[in-house]
């Protein structure tokens, strides 16, 4: 099985040789500390790829903030990719798209009750967080596997099921950021966006080409969809459904990475889909939205738009659009679900992570190892040990 969206340049494999050598040496510095990698002592898990491209990082790391928020104190550092700010910014309510980027504003706009922040230099945004906020007990970096400075008590590496790293090639004959063995980084490997209908033997075939160590974890996702909303009409009662999209002609509007496996999932739904693409983040400007305009309105009826949450964050901001168009014009939602019934396993694995590298667990322990190690000194006579915070 190779991946179905791969596209292999090979008149570039020389540059790509060019290419590994350069991200090889980078690695081996800082496998030799010449380059230095902090730990922290609050937990921190770290969700990215070794690919140009989608792999559903935010889905991903949404999934990670729904899993822990009602038990844990959490917070999601990003980068902030094409913000208009620099440096370290904490959201809050009044805090828009420019300032933090897409990603990181649409997750405050979902999880509003989090703490959401955004800094290019992850150490320096551990710091920031933690000097912060003193009771948080977890940090979720958002796009980070290849942010070696950050040494992640969890390491997540997403691997697009479609483009298989297996079957890629380094930038720029292919899609690869580093070398294949920069996946023996990861912990954890989840394989997403896989067909929800996926064969045992597909998962076996997978699992061994993947070629992972004993001490990696390996998972599949898929993409689920949840109900359309509007982006523009809020309390609309007649919001239409996939189900019933058989007799529309649909505009997909998107600026993604991927476009690809939304394309793939909506065309069963309809024979009428029309994908209008723009670049990963783009901020529409006045040219993009009459072309807009323009496509949607020489469509037949009955007709609408669809588009990405992530796309409607940037959408929300942008003037211009003609009236029919924020009539017809709706949000899809997207989540992950575990292949296998694997979610168990996987929401054991990282709430026992959290749970015992916490900042309570790690004083409580540290309070257990100085009552036995007093006990050990002193004898057979009894001894009365206490504690005061600082």
């Amino acid at each position: 099985m190779e991946g179905d969206f791969i596209k292999i340049n090979k008149w570039l494999l020389p540059l790509s040789w060019f290419y590994g050598l350069a991200v090889k040496t980078r690695n081996t510095l800082f496998e030799m500390g010449v380059l230095k990698t902090r730990a922290f002592q609050i937990p921190v898990i770290s969700v990215g790829n070794i690919t140009v491209g989608g792999t559903g990082k935010t889905p991903h790391v949404e999934y990670l903030v729904r899993l822990l928020k009602d038990q844990f104190r959490v917070s999601v550092l990003s980068r902030g990719y094409k913000r208009k700010s620099k440096g370290f910014i904490l959201a809050n309510k009044n805090t828009t798209m420019l300032e933090i980027g897409d990603e990181p504003y649409q997750m405050k706009q979902k999880f509003p009750d989090i703490t959401i922040a955004v800094d290019k230099n992850r150490c320096h945004g551990i710091d920031m967080l933690t000097e912060q906020d003193s009771k948080l007990d977890v940090i979720l970096l958002d796009d980070a596997f290849q942010h070696r400075y950050v040494k992640p008590g969890i390491n997540i590496l997403l691997v697009d099921y479609h483009r298989l790293i297996i079957y890629d090639k380094l930038l720029p004959a292919g899609r690869l950021r580093e070398p294949l063995n920069g996946k023996d980084r990861a912990d954890i490997v989840i394989v997403t966006k896989c067909p929800k209908d996926l064969k045992p033997m597909e998962y076996r075939v997978v699992t061994k080409a993947m070629h992972l160590y004993p001490y990696q974890r390996l998972y599949f996702t898929t993409l689920e969809y949840a109900e359309m909303q509007p982006l523009f009409q809020k309390g609309q009662l007649d919001v239409p459904t996939l189900d019933g999209l058989h007799d529309k002609h649909v505009l997909l509007l998107t600026g993604i990475a991927s476009p690809e496996q939304l394309e793939h999932d909506l065309s069963p739904y309809t024979p009428h889909l029309t994908p209008l693409t723009f670049a990963d983040h783009h901020l529409f400007d006045a040219k993009d939205v009459q072309l807009i305009n323009d496509t949607f309105a020489a469509m037949p009826s009955p007709k609408l738009i669809i588009t990405t949450e992530k796309d409607a964050t940037r959408l929300n901001h942008t003037d211009g659009l003609s009236d029919e168009i924020k009539k017809n014009i709706y949000v899809l939602p997207v989540r992950i679900s575990f292949l296998q019934e694997q979610d168990n396993m996987f929401n054991q694995q990282i709430r026992d992570y959290v749970r015992k590298n916490s900042r309570n667990s790690i004083l409580a322990k540290a309070k257990d190892d100085h009552k036995t190690n007093n006990s050990h000194h002193s004898g057979d006579r009894p001894r009365t040990i206490s504690f005061r915070n600082n």
